[in-house]
């Protein structure tokens, strides 16, 4: 018996796949601002970013150099320069619009997402193929970047010695984009990213760091620990979250390197909450349907689990009742691994319920509910998010954004960009930006790439324009903003 179809999820039609790509190459009626303006207050002189993937222009699952091209940093540097500001920043590109790194002959890192049409019920995004061209080991030192976004570094991250050795990349102490950039050689460790952006003395920099403090730990469901009390993250693991007493006292490091020179100005964007991103929003918890035939072969696999928890932990209780699978014709919550839950395992019971609507499911969970998860067997915790996962993000997440908010209160040259407040704002009811508008939808919605978690082009630039609004409104300037509608969204195979 055939326990469910193999395309569970259906996350776009035609149609919407359709309007997808023609949001790709729409036309507005609105031109992009001129070069009218001026920077008020705030000296643009000289402008340098540091962050994460988010600041490096990642998109698609991928580091590519379109996405690069139209990274938030860049965006804003194209349009301070038409204010007298900063004509000369660079960025590493990359060599292709592929995404992948090489390391010698080896590739490291994955090509990027493109949606697949090739079933119209079903489009879902796919690795495009080809061979890429950038290879890490090439940097022979000597360049000092504008643009010091580096894919998946945390707040310690940014001034961790040997986070530029290319020896350390296959141990996972060094990060091959970092390897790649750094003022020092591949093959010579001797720099950090703050050093190599506060060593270039910016006049005005934005510092967009700690998402993936909580990030790792919640994309991974939870498979990580929580790290609150230990302010020690040389013994953190990858998918940890960061103790919030390091990173206060990280970040004001990272501040205070910053701002070395008092008249240094600046923008801090804080942390969103990871439950607004497509990531964790797309996948529904009862995303299994049904006939009533296949429930009750269903329900007659699990009789004896339920059968066994209702003996051990007493019938009609209030975790036996939590734990019983029960499936019916119609829609189905899925099973899922929860280790909060008392443990049976003694007597052969393992720790899963069925998920709820407090549960997070991430995206990869479609292609493990495809294969049966959730049914046949119960999905794994990196699958999920459940609700005492989700409160440890949100504290540390909560925590993270007051440290930042602290810094940026105690410097009058520095303001605080609400980046949770923007991703809030595209979640629930997306932003009309005068020409259109973006949402959280995954692949139609016009904010978010293909992987679910970084923007697209177009997404990235309503958060330049929001930055540029910030600025504007803090240092009395009149810096123009661009058309987010002549950016791209999505790219289809």
């Amino acid at each position: 018996m055939m326990l469910m179809k193999n395309q569970i999820i259906k996350l776009l039609s035609v149609v919407t796949a359709c309007a997808a790509i023609a949001a790709c190459d729409a036309d507005f009626e609105n031109p992009v601002q001129g070069n009218a303006g001026n920077s008020g207050d705030a000296d643009l002189s000289k402008f340098v970013t540091i962050g994460d993937s988010l600041t490096a222009g990642y998109a698609d699952g991928a580091l590519y150099k379109s996405g690069q091209e139209d990274s938030y940093p860049a965006i804003l540097a194209q349009q301070f320069a038409k204010v007298g500001g900063d004509a000369n920043f660079t960025q590493p590109l990359v060599s292709d619009d592929l995404g992948g790194l090489l390391a010698g002959v080896i590739q490291i890192t994955d090509n990027r997402l493109v949606l697949n049409l090739t079933d119209p019920d079903s489009p879902s995004p796919e690795v495009v193929a080809g061979t890429p061209t950038t290879e890490v080991m090439s940097n022979l030192g000597g360049t000092y970047y504008s643009n010091l976004g580096v894919p998946g570094a945390k707040s310690f991250h940014l001034g961790a010695p040997g986070y530029d050795d290319g020896a350390g990349i296959l141990a996972g102490t060094a990060n091959p984009y970092f390897v790649r950039m750094a003022s020092s050689s591949a093959l010579t460790a001797g720099t950090t990213m703050i050093t190599d952006a506060a060593t270039q003395a910016p006049s005005f920099f934005v510092l967009w760091i700690g998402n993936n403090d909580v990030l790792s730990y919640a994309s991974t469901g939870g498979i990580g620990v929580d790290q609150q009390g230990n302010p020690d993250p040389s013994t953190y693991g990858s998918d940890d979250i960061t103790d919030p007493t390091a990173f206060a006292g990280v970040y004001a490091g990272l501040v205070g390197a910053l701002t070395a020179n008092p008249a240094t100005q600046g923008v801090l964007v804080n942390i969103p909450d990871v439950s607004t991103i497509p990531y964790f929003t797309t996948v529904p918890y009862n995303a299994v349907p049904l006939d009533q035939a296949t429930a009750d072969y269903l329900n007659g696999l699990y009789a004896p689990y339920n059968g066994g928890v209702a003996t051990a932990l007493g019938a009609g209780s209030a975790e036996t009742i939590k734990r019983t699978i029960n499936f019916t014709a119609g829609q189905n919550a899925v099973i899922i691994e929860d280790e909060y839950l008392t443990d049976l395992s003694g007597g052969g019971l393992p720790s899963m319920r069925q998920a709820t609507a407090d549960d997070l499911l991430v995206l990869t969970a479609k292609t493990e509910i495809g294969l049966g998860g959730g049914t046949a067997y119960a999905l794994g915790d990196n699958f999920v998010l459940i609700p005492e996962e989700k409160a440890l993000v949100a504290a540390a997440t909560s925590a993270f954004n007051a440290n930042i908010k602290a810094a940026a209160d105690a410097n009058p040259n520095l303001i605080l960009v609400d980046s949770s407040a923007i991703m809030q704002e595209i979640s629930t009811t997306g932003i009309d930006y005068g020409t259109g508008a973006i949402n959280a939808t995954y692949a139609t919605g016009g904010a978010f790439s293909l992987d679910g978690i970084h923007p697209t082009a177009r997404g990235y630039a309503v958060v330049a324009n929001r930055i540029i609004d910030a600025i504007n409104d803090g240092f009395n300037a009149s810096i123009p903003a661009v058309n987010p509608g002549d950016y791209s969204t999505i790219f289809v195979k």
